[in-house]
């Protein structure tokens, strides 16, 4: 019997043969990322007793969530993570004008196919779109690998999923997530290794499958995995010259569950208050009206998802009942918009374009929601509150249906406009 993706990295970074799933092994991972959650970190850290971190060049710490610092608190917070970086001496550390923190780290040659990345961050996940075993883990946990450089981990069962067919007009790598996520549910791959697979995801941009990795984790997945191509190879040319080895699962390994989706007559899809899983088809919540519309994050604010809110919103303008907000998700995407006159595109329609950073996806600044108030989202988390608001409502689509829905003032299917 051959050995899953997971099973062969866990193996090889606990220095064993082998190892089975349900297997509890101790691994020393290749990089540690924490954002503005460092500073809580560094005070557990300083708890334990240690004065150095073990592995400083391991440490990758962006600054995204709350940038510039909304308050005081924020501001204090931004400064004691500064400190203890300096005091540290840790050399990866992006401050508030480089971007999300899961974009940030492949964009700097921080994510390679084979090496085991943990975040303090749930979506950490992300990274397995280049063939990476990458998952969040507690803060207790990042202050304890600072300080041994070691932390256990189970071996996961993976479960395949095969997505076959051809895109359909309107229809997104978000979408095919969105559908996914609705079939299984919030647990339906808990603590399970998800490797994604199929013709679709052969001719999927890396974007698209930094799309599908990081929204694993809101099925329950450990990690999300795409198998290194030559994309995953020129994609990561430019942005490092270390050396990798890429590891993937054997065709006879043991999968716990092997799904097929074929997607050749998907329409686009709509995760509905208060749960990511509560996902429709856009025909059955159209003429839902908005208040705000958000286009970015870690999830969907790559190039590609601003050039197909741009082409859609050229000549346009968003109707007066709508606040668009526009995230890049790094400053090297940024520049690439403005070089490319996107962001000149979006600003003539009516949106507002912000600085890189998480924004209002976690409620902190930045467009924070009204009670009563509802916000269609390319962002990963529609649950009460997320936006800022427990009294407001979050719908999660794609940057193409969000983009022709700031138009309408309402949940719109972009199939319409695409014609």
């Amino acid at each position: 019997m051959g050995k899953t993706f997971a099973e062969k990295i866990l193996a090889l970074e606990s220095g064993k043969e082998s190892v089975i799933t349900g297997e509890i092994v101790i691994v020393s991972p290749d990089v540690v990322m924490s954002h503005d959650n460092t500073a809580a970190i560094a005070k557990k850290f300083k708890q334990i007793g240690i004065n150095k971190v073990k592995h400083p060049e391991k440490i990758v710490i962006p600054l995204d969530h709350c940038i510039p610092a909304a308050t005081e608190k924020y501001a204090t917070n931004h400064k004691e993570i500064r400190e203890f970086v300096r005091e540290q001496k840790i050399e990866n550390f992006y401050d508030i004008n480089t971007g999300v923190c899961h974009q940030i780290l492949p964009e700097k040659g921080h994510v390679l196919p084979g090496s085991l990345i943990l975040g303090a961050d749930s979506h950490t996940t992300t990274y397995g779109a280049f063939g990476a075993f990458s998952t969040g883990i507690g803060r207790s946990e990042v202050a304890s690998i600072w300080a041994t450089d070691e932390i256990w981990l189970r071996v996961p069962e993976t479960i395949k999923i095969n997505i076959e067919g051809d895109m359909p007009s309107g229809v997104y790598p978000k979408d095919i997530i969105l559908n996914i996520i609705g079939d299984l549910g919030a647990d339906g791959a808990l603590y399970k290794a998800v490797e994604f697979s199929g013709k679709v995801i052969r001719e999927m941009s890396v974007g698209g499958r930094m799309t599908l990795c990081n929204m694993a984790v809101e099925m329950g997945a450990k990690i999300g995995y795409v198998e290194p191509d030559e994309k995953t190879m020129q994609w990561l040319a430019p942005r490092t010259n270390k050396k990798y080895e890429i590891i993937k699962s054997d065709t006879d390994a043991n999968f716990e569950k092997i799904i097929n989706y074929d997607i050749n007559n998907l329409e686009p899809q709509v995760a509905c208050p208060h749960t990511v899983d509560n996902v429709k088809p856009v025909s059955r919540v159209a003429r839902t009206k908005i208040n705000q519309a958000l286009i970015g994050t870690c999830t969907n604010g790559r190039i590609e998802d601003l050039i197909i809110a741009s082409k859609i919103l050229r000549g346009k303008k968003i109707s007066s009942g709508v606040r668009l907000l526009v995230f890049p998700a790094s400053m090297e995407i940024f520049a690439q918009a403005m070089e490319l006159g996107i962001l000149q595109e979006l600003v003539k329609s009516g949106a507002v374009i912000m600085n890189p950073g998480c924004g209002p996806c976690l409620g902190a600044h930045e467009g924070a929601l009204a009670p009563g108030e509802v916000c269609l989202s390319t962002a990963n988390r529609n649950f009460k509150g997320r936006m800022g608001c427990k009294e407001a409502k979050v719908y999660l689509a794609s940057p193409a249906t969000v983009a022709v829905s700031s138009l309408y003032n309402e949940i719109t299917d972009v199939r319409g406009d695409l014609k």
